[in-house]
């Protein structure tokens, strides 16, 4: 048995959550090799070989590959499918964009968001926003699997010394093409890569409260910064800072949720974060049935007091 992990990376880094799904790949069992499809990617092909466990990787390089345009990415996985047990992607953007493109053309069904490898056909994933855990086991002779990776440790990003193997890459697709995009930038880390995270709900009741409330705690802790779907839709914070079930999943040490109510949908996407820190002057948010460490207070009061003793 053989996988494939599909590496995520912006054509000089291997993102954090490749090294968490190769982990997951390894304990499938047998040899990961990791794919990395892209446009001048060598310094990541070369990075991805130091990954602790990777046998090989397998490097794509054309200009059809730089944005990782789904139709191009699942063109390359499936041309070289035939020579793999399983493959494997991250569940990010990225990856649940490309994998069911290639379950669909090799008509098999897809295994989203694992979070616990039981043997190498047999996985655990959360369904019903995490409030159950199902065991599925796939009889298809190619596995296609999205990780969650908060549900694995990310493995070693050095000690490896894997070949790396040019490939010819697949031709352009023709289906979707690359305009142009528009990226925030922040000297904060990455939600999904964060250590700490400070998130807000829509008790803040806007976006300059949220700003002058939680920036200063944000930078007291050198966290990265969050928000509920609700302060989301209510203006107060952008998307790329939403946490939960239709947001972003996230596991730091640390997680502090200010005027947060905790609807399922939100504990879904952060209840696997080490130590939770929860305030909310509602002695009955469900935040608290999580939380390690609850204050009820006034988030206005409690939160600047709090940063005067940092």
């Amino acid at each position: 048995m053989t996988a494939l992990v599909i590496a995520e990376h912006d054509n000089q880094s291997i993102k954090g959550a490749t090294l968490n799904t190769v982990t997951a790949a390894l304990q499938a069992g047998g040899d990961v090799h990791v794919l990395v499809a892209g446009h001048n990617a060598g310094a990541a092909a070369a990075q991805a070989a130091q990954i602790a466990g990777v046998s090989k990787v397998i490097h794509a390089d054309s200009e059809a590959l730089a944005h990782g345009l789904a139709e191009n990415v699942a063109a390359q996985v499936l041309a070289m499918a035939a020579n793999y047990s399983h493959i494997v992607f991250p569940a990010t953007a990225g990856g649940k964009n490309a994998a069911p493109r290639v379950a669909a053309k090799l008509d098999v069904a897809q295994i989203s968001e694992i979070s616990k490898v039981i043997s190498a056909d047999t996985f655990e994933r959360p369904i019903y926003a995490g409030n159950a855990i199902a065991t599925v086991q796939s009889a298809d002779a190619t596995k296609v699997i999205t990780v969650r990776t908060t549900g694995f440790d990310a493995a070693a990003a050095t000690g490896g010394s894997a070949a790396v193997e040019t490939i010819a890459a697949q031709a352009d697709s023709g289906k979707s093409a690359f305009v142009g995009s528009e990226i925030a930038k922040s000297d904060r880390p990455e939600l999904t890569a964060a250590k700490i995270i400070v998130s807000g709900g829509r008790a803040l009741g806007s976006s300059e409260k949220f700003n002058e409330v939680l920036t200063p705690l944000a930078d007291k802790l050198g966290a990265a910064l969050g928000a509920s779907r609700a302060a989301v839709d209510a203006g107060y914070a952008p998307n790329d800072w939403q946490v939960g079930q239709t947001g972003k999943i996230v596991a730091p040490s640390l997680y502090v949720a200010c005027g947060i109510s905790g609807a399922i949908q939100h504990l879904a996407g952060m209840k696997d974060s080490k130590v939770i820190v929860a305030i909310n002057k509602d002695p009955e948010a469900p935040i608290f049935s999580v939380a390690d460490y609850g204050l009820e207070a006034d988030l206005f009061v409690a939160v600047p007091e709090l940063i005067s003793q940092l």
